[in-house]
């Protein structure tokens, strides 16, 4: 005889998965004509049909350790055919939306990247901060006034915000972010062993896998009613990727050195001088990574405005990534260009501009949906050591 089980709503999260994007959840009649028409899903206990149940029922605990939460890339095929318009593909996205929030630490930064009425507070930390770097560190004139802005002087972003500063911003607040994210990181990654599973490959072999998938969107590409949509998430993935290692050049081949021979150790030289221009491959690789975030983050704005049924999770969190990205990107793009207009402060702001977008995507990086290539690659490998995928 079937033993009876209590089953406890969570309110609290069912108002908060309706607020981020899930508020049809309560549409659904458990049909499951999603789990059907899901080329993703496995044949065992296959997804959104028992998602949607469980969200519907509150079972906050176990969904935010349900790794086939993150094996949907939202194609939409389940929001299409449904027939009570329940929309499961938004639903799952504000499941994930949900769990950025609960392991985030600390955790008053999961709730502010999800609300809008914080974002003023979220973008003034990041001016705040890029402008006292320009006011303590920008070099003076002989008349007390800024370097950078003497009549005559040639746009130079190092008189504008000194690429030490920048530099120092970097790597600092990037490795106290990054130890925060591991900590959210590894809360999840011990809800996904608890979920449970017969683990039949080992953590190194499953991140492999889930690498190779990442890079491929082999799995992504297997959507059907929103399969464009993979073309403009793997040129801002690209995009980003190839702007971070032009980045990462610039930093160990131009800066580190250059602090080292500051240290005295006058045998190390920068590789190659500031500012970059065509055509130095760095200046090739940065030039085509700015072009790929700027034009995969125009296909899925203009999808997003002109067809929001289809492509679905139009929650805060979705847009508020979306354009940030974007505008990384556009702003890097003009970093170059308004250099070569000859025109000091609009490139300055734009420069400004840039780097605020940049610190906001990587200093709120555990608390966004940036967060999720990071909570969708271990789902990849729990996945994978099981066999689940």
């Amino acid at each position: 005889m079937a033993q009876a089980r209590l089953v406890e709503p969570d309110l609290d999260f069912i108002r908060e998965v309706k607020k981020a994007g899930g508020s049809s959840l309560k549409n659904c009649y458990q049909c499951a004509t999603c789990a059907t028409v899901c080329n993703l899903t496995p044949a065992d206990k296959p997804f959104p049909r028992k998602e949607m149940l469980m969200a519907g029922w509150g079972q906050a605990d176990q969904l935010i350790n349900d790794p086939d939460v993150w094996l949907c890339y939202q194609c939409n095929d389940c929001s299409t055919y449904c027939p009570r318009d329940a929309r499961p593909g938004d639903v799952l996205a504000a499941i994930r939306s949900y769990t950025y929030k609960h392991y985030s630490f600390p955790k008053f930064m999961g709730k502010a990247l999800a609300t809008p009425m914080a974002l003023p507070a979220l973008l003034g930390i990041p001016t705040l901060i890029l402008l006292a770097c320009i006011f303590l560190f920008a070099p003076e004139a002989a008349d007390g006034s800024f370097l950078f802005m003497a009549a005559g002087q040639p746009i130079d972003f190092n008189l504008f915000l000194p690429h030490s500063s920048v530099d120092a911003l970097f790597v600092l607040g990037n490795i106290m972010v990054f130890l925060f994210a591991a900590i959210g990181f590894s809360r999840y990654w011990k809800g996904l062993q608890q979920a449970g599973g017969n683990v039949q490959m080992s953590f190194i072999s499953g991140m492999i896998a889930a690498i190779k998938e990442v890079i491929s969107h082999s799995r992504f590409r297997e959507c059907g009613a929103n399969h464009p949509r993979s073309i403009g998430h793997m040129l801002l993935l690209y995009g980003f990727v190839g702007a971070m290692i032009t980045t990462g050049c610039v930093f160990f081949f131009v800066f580190i050195p250059h602090y080292l021979s500051l240290l005295g150790l006058e045998q190390f030289h920068a590789f190659f001088d500031l500012p970059i221009d065509l055509p130095h491959p760095v200046k090739f690789l940065g030039g085509l990574s700015g072009l790929a975030l700027v034009v995969g983050g125009i296909l899925l704005i203009y999808r997003r405005w002109t067809s929001r049924d289809e492509v679905g999770a139009n929650g805060y969190t979705d847009y508020l990534f979306l354009y940030m990205l974007f505008f990384t990107g556009l702003t890097g793009m003009f970093s170059w260009l308004t250099r070569l207009t000859g025109i000091p402060m609009l490139a300055y702001v734009n420069y400004f501009v840039h780097l605020l977008c940049v610190y906001f995507l990587l200093w709120y990086m555990p608390y966004s949906k940036f967060a999720h290539m990071f909570y969708r690659s271990l789902a990849l490998v729990h996945a994978r050591q099981t066999k689940r995928i």
